[in-house]
């Protein structure tokens, strides 16, 4: 799988990943100094057969548009209503899933991250707690970085025993018809998965299109659109990769828009899909494919169809 040189996952240790003491850096939003703060906060608990959301919060210009009842889970809508995330803008989400509680997380539309022409960029931090058997499938749209944008994502996620986190993301290069291939600034992604206390994952990713030869061999070649898949839960064993890569195998590939995958078990309780297309679209059908494998191999559920 290329892109070695833009993307670092690291089998964690507490201290030598998250510094000293077992804690994370500080924020995406700290480091870039961003000044206009957006926040949004759920909690949701599973009540007879079904899972409801029993606290919400938010500041604007993001807040959740609506929430869907889907058979024994929930799917909640997030609405950002700016134009996209500006300079100095930090956006903070706090998920909270109770006991038994399943959720299905997405937004309307992609993250636009505009121009940062002070250098400041935007920032979006999210944090996840599972409470034991809780189920959280966070599948957002497609960030999108115009030209000139710096953007930072950092998202900690912390998992009780039996629970599960889910998480599907696509970066694009930017608006590719308008001429914007890897034209931003700098993007820059952090994840920590822990498990009770242990700290199981850690990962960053790092892009610096203006400093890193991109286009070469080795590293994204040709491809210009990146994706991954992610799922932690202590009920992952050694043949649900296998069971994911059969899944992908079996997808059709289109000339001139080929994906190229790999699939492999994390450190601890985990399993990851990387991919790399020359558009979006074809990485969202890889991504799907792998979450609805996830879904039926790993806890015997059905497809969820949601559509927007």
């Amino acid at each position: 799988m290329p892109m070695n040189t833009a993307t670092t996952i690291t089998t964690p240790n507490p201290e030598a990943a998250a510094g000293a003491g077992g804690r994370l850096p500080a924020s995406a939003g700290d480091a870039l100094g961003a000044s206009k703060r957006s926040v949004l906060r759920a909690s949701f608990n599973r009540r007879g057969d079904r899972t409801v959301m029993e606290d919400k919060y938010h500041t604007a210009p993001i807040k959740i548009a609506k929430s869907f009842p889907l058979e024994d889970e929930l799917a909640v809508m997030v609405m950002d209503v700016s134009p996209g995330m500006l300079e100095g803008d930090c956006y903070e989400l706090e998920w909270t899933a109770g006991e038994g509680s399943g959720i299905y997380v997405t937004n309307q539309s992609f993250m636009k991250v505009h121009p940062c022409p002070d250098g400041r960029g935007a920032a979006l931090k999210q944090r996840f707690s599972l409470a034991p058997g809780a189920f959280v499938q966070h599948m957002p749209e497609p960030v999108m970085l115009y030209k000139d944008a710096k953007f930072a994502s950092d998202t900690v996620v912390h998992l009780a025993p039996g629970s599960a986190w889910m998480q599907a993301e696509v970066l694009c290069p930017g608006r590719t018809l308008r001429g914007e291939v890897f034209a931003y600034r700098r993007f820059d992604n952090r994840l920590a998965v822990y498990y009770g206390d242990e700290l199981i994952f850690a990962q960053r990713q790092r892009i610096e299109p203006a400093v890193q030869p991109l286009s070469s061999a080795g590293c994204w070649d040709d491809k210009t659109h990146f994706g991954t898949f992610y799922l932690f839960s202590d009920k992952i064993d050694g043949s649900h990769p296998a069971a994911v890569r059969e899944a992908l195998d079996a997808l059709p590939q289109t000339a001139g828009r080929e994906v190229l995958y790999g699939v492999t078990l994390t450190h601890r309780h985990g399993l990851a899909v990387s991919a790399a297309a020359g558009a979006a679209w074809p990485l969202q059908q890889v991504l799907e494919a792998a979450w609805t494998c996830a879904r039926s191999a790993v806890f015997g559920k059905q497809p969820l169809r949601f559509r927007k």
